[in-house]
């Protein structure tokens, strides 16, 4: 017997009523969290969900004020590398907005986590959305200090992952089912 935890719930609670797509759980834990399929079934993409608590909370008063959410992740490079999910989502719990999601394919998440973290076997990333210019980096390693964030992100534009946020990232799943 095996339950999905909310990350994966969250997820497919998503693709079903806003994307109005199919959403399967696997019968066996194999690295896949989800499959999703187009209206038809014709047409599959794998998909591992990750989920992240918000700790905003408890974060300066400037951190609060220009971020949603602030969540943390912990990956197994080894399974990231081999993961035979096409698309990996990430939901930032947050205690004041609706969760966001970043929804990446799984190759281009391996290059920029090989990129960002040459040597961790254990990859700890911390992925925020910005509040007003709803945009998400990954900051490990860049302080908590929202000038500092935005400088290091300038110097290092493998930390951008705006382009995988929300709406944007869910263009990845729908591009894939050609719906």
């Amino acid at each position: 017997m095996f339950t999905i935890h909310a990350g994966e719930y969250l997820v497919g609670l998503h693709i079903q009523q806003k994307l109005k797509l199919n959403v399967w759980i696997p019968a066996k834990d194999k690295g896949i969290d989800l499959l999703v399929t187009d209206r038809d079934n014709r047409r599959t993409v794998s998909v591992q969900a990750k989920y992240g608590k918000d700790f905003l909370p408890g974060q300066s008063t400037a951190l609060q004020e220009s971020l949603s959410c602030f969540s943390w992740f912990t990956l197994n490079r080894t399974n990231l590398r081999d993961s035979q999910a096409e698309l990996w989502v990430f939901v930032l719990h947050s205690f004041n907005s609706k969760p966001h999601f970043v929804v990446i394919p799984k190759a281009e998440l391996h290059r920029r986590m090989t990129s960002l973290h040459r040597t961790e076997k254990t990859l700890q990333i911390y992925l925020c959305s910005t509040r007003r210019s709803k945009r998400c980096w990954e900051i490990r390693g860049l302080g908590h200090d929202p000038s500092q964030i935005k400088e290091g992100v300038r110097k290092e534009p493998l930390r951008d992952f705006s382009k995988y946020l929300n709406a944007k990232g869910w263009a990845a799943l729908t591009k894939k089912l050609k719906v």
